[in-house]
């Protein structure tokens, strides 16, 4: 979305300080980057929750597959509630299925770069009507939605939703504006959170105990240190170390380093 940029506005001043404020964590401290993004975009857009998920397209999707080959491998949710966490599941189960709802199609149509969506302009009136609206929307405590689509490359997406409630008014074309300009200037930030998972930069998904490996090299932390940090010997700590070095296709901690300084693959 094109929006004229008023360096003395306020709501302006707000959306610089937090892309400041993420470029202040180290990256090792992703998880806490992404909650702090999270958590800002509630507090900047008065919503309720929010969602941030990552969409890979599979290689070799079913025959008139409605979701095009797309589908989610990591989602975060700011306040993952159980009905917010029953319905986020729910939905992912059935984006496997032959079941699949109309918001679900029309997200993943189209091959804009960069998306934002008011949950009332995108779909027709009768679908508030309908289960998936009442069952993932007006059950979870939900009324209304913003999403943003930011592609990385030609199979990876970034997912962003924020929520209002009932109470609530609804979203204006202002709001989903303010969002789409805070977003805008974020892939730098998606792209580190990929990497910290080792979404498509490894040659296989980390395993948890290898993420916190991962973040504590990032941050500078040597070997018997991150031992005695996640209570580990260091012959299991060097272990963890070498299969991340094998998973990211590099020897050592520099060239593990660089890789948050080079574009996506």
């Amino acid at each position: 979305m094109n929006r004229a940029i008023n360096f003395a506005d306020p709501q302006d001043q707000e959306v610089y300080a937090l892309w400041d404020q993420l470029a202040d964590f180290s990256v090792g401290e992703g998880d806490a980057a992404l909650t702090h993004l999270l958590s800002a975009l509630c507090t900047m857009l008065s919503a309720r929750n929010s969602l941030w998920g990552v969409l890979v397209r599979l290689p070799s999707p079913k025959r008139a597959d409605p979701l095009l080959g797309w589908r989610p491998r990591l989602v975060r949710v700011l306040d993952p509630i159980p009905v917010v966490a029953a319905s986020v599941q729910k939905q992912y189960d059935t984006l496997w299925s032959n079941n699949v709802d109309l918001s679900q199609i029309l997200s993943m149509s189209g091959d804009e770069p960069f998306r934002v969506r008011l949950l009332f302009e995108a779909l027709p009136q009768e679908w508030f009507e309908g289960e998936h609206y009442r069952r993932h929307y007006l059950d979870a405590g939900f009324a209304d939605s913003i999403s943003v689509r930011i592609a990385l490359n030609a199979d990876v997406r970034i997912r962003l939703f924020v929520f209002r409630d009932g109470q609530s008014p609804r979203f204006t074309p202002q709001d989903a504006q303010r969002l789409g300009f805070a977003m805008r200037a974020l892939r730098w930030f998606h792209r580190q959170q990929l990497l910290s998972h080792g979404l498509l930069i490894a040659n296989a998904p980390l395993t948890p105990a290898e993420r916190r490996v991962l973040l504590a090299l990032l941050d500078g932390h040597t070997e018997k240190h991150i031992a005695q940090k996640l209570d580990q010997s260091p012959n299991t700590t060097h272990f963890h170390v070498k299969a991340i070095y094998a998973k990211f296709g590099v020897r050592n901690r520099s060239a593990l380093s660089a890789l948050w300084l080079r574009k996506l693959r």
